[in-house]
């Protein structure tokens, strides 16, 4: 008898927090401060914690489900399983154009800050970083997951240069006075710019299955991930406004650039091109791995083309549901670069997810007590029912928050689940005939 290919174990537990800190420390880092502080003044690093908070919250559901069941497409198969198939499905569903802006967003906004170096063609450099993201992905998830690892690193040192060089040397604490120059309100109104910042510690919860020792691994690598972007947010942040003034750094097109130079000189401009690259490029990196493990799960659960559910035999990877993520990334390249419109179909999917996770995780508790005997990581019952609801509310509440910037995305979204809800309609009935 021939064994069935399976998806190899190639993460480990800092390959977990790889794709976590990774996935999340990407674009809004670079673009997110400037406006959050124009809003809240100096305030913007209280925003920045309460903004974690949410995340914290959703963060408790992914580590105990992560601890209790690994799967890879976590996010699909966790709300299918425990809330309803059909949930799972839209929220996968939904995701497909979440995942495609994302994808849009990190290749355009790389080949922006990389052409302020060497000027670069917009569409085809963006084709070329989707094709290197598939390649570093298509030989296997160790492979994948080290090359998160070295970007990750060499990001992380690229920050640390700017947080000592310029905490030690051009730091001024009166510019962070006063603190609250519009109030409490203006801290408040800055929160939901800051939310992105946290999207993605959950990243390695969609490759469970690859997941070595994962009950241990997925828990402490998302605590690590999470605890770890927010140290380095308001380090980066902390140093910026201590620099160049809340004024200054509000009014930026690129916050972190503008610091650098303060006390950089001409070193700035290149040293941040390239965190800028690295930062995103990881993130890209880590969006395959997520979203080929999500088609996966949907193609080996029937609910998309099972050809989505193949494994390759020799690199144990997904290998046609990659393919179908590069596929679906170079079609994005037509949707409009207006990063606005792509952010919020980005968010939107993002945070469904996030509030069907943690029902899912509160649907555990009540219903499936040999689950919960099971998780490594879970607090008291009533605890952990308390905190799950509390992530979806957050969640659900943050959806509506877009919508006076701009209603297309949710009108996209909304043709977009229709579409979804015929072709489950038809899918059923082919496979009921067949």
């Amino acid at each position: 008898m021939i064994d069935k290919p399976a998806l190899a174990k190639g993460i480990d537990l800092w390959g977990v927090v790889a794709l976590g800190l990774g996935t999340a420390v990407g674009v809004s880092i670079f673009s997110a401060i400037a406006p959050a502080t124009a809003i809240a003044g100096p305030a913007m690093l209280v925003s920045v914690l309460v903004a974690a908070l949410p995340m914290y919250l959703i963060a408790v559901s992914y580590a105990f489900l992560g601890s209790a069941l690994p799967v890879s497409g976590a996010s699909f198969a966790w709300p299918a399983r425990f809330l309803h198939p059909a949930v799972g499905f839209f929220i996968a569903w939904a995701r497909i154009v979440a995942n495609m802006g994302a994808m849009v967003v990190l290749a355009l906004v790389l080949v922006r800050y990389a052409s302020m170096v060497v000027p670069l063609p917009v569409k085809p450099t963006m084709f070329a970083v989707l094709l290197l993201a598939l390649l570093a992905n298509w030989f296997g998830v160790h492979i994948a997951a080290t090359v998160q690892k070295w970007l990750l690193g060499a990001m992380l040192l690229l920050f640390a240069v700017f947080v000592a060089w310029g905490g030690t040397t051009a730091v001024d604490v009166a510019r962070l006075s006063p603190i609250f120059p519009t109030g409490a309100h203006g801290m408040i109104a800055a929160i939901p710019l800051l939310m992105g910042l946290f999207f993605g510690i959950e990243a390695a919860t969609e490759a469970g299955a690859e997941v070595a020792d994962s009950r241990r691994a997925i828990p402490l690598g998302i605590a690590l991930s999470i605890g770890s972007a927010t140290l380095l947010y308001l380090a980066v942040g902390f140093v910026a406004l201590g620099v160049i003034g809340a004024p200054a750094l509000g009014a930026s097109e690129a916050p972190i650039l503008d610091a650098a130079k303060a006390f950089m000189g001409p070193l700035a401009t290149p040293l941040a091109v390239l965190a800028a690259v690295l930062s995103i490029g990881k993130s890209l990196n880590a969006m395959f791995a997520m979203f080929s493990r999500s088609l996966f799960a949907m193609g080996s659960a029937g609910m998309l083309p099972a050809a989505l559910g193949r494994i390759h035999p020799r690199w144990q990877t997904p290998h046609i549901a990659l393919l179908a993520v590069f596929v679906i990334g170079c079609a994005g390249l037509f949707l409009p670069m207006e990063l606005t419109f792509l952010f919020l179909a980005v968010n939107i999917p993002n945070l469904f997810k996030y509030a069907a996770i943690c029902l899912s995780a509160a649907r555990v508790v009540e219903r499936h007590p040999d689950l919960y005997d099971l998780a490594a990581f879970k607090l008291a019952k009533p605890k952990m029912r308390v905190l799950a609801y509390a992530g979806a509310l957050c969640a659900l509440a943050l959806v509506f928050v877009g919508f006076k910037a701009d209603w297309r995305p949710y009108a996209l979204l909304g043709g977009w689940t229709l579409i979804g809800a015929i072709f489950r309609m038809v899918h059923a009935r082919v496979a009921k005939i067949a």
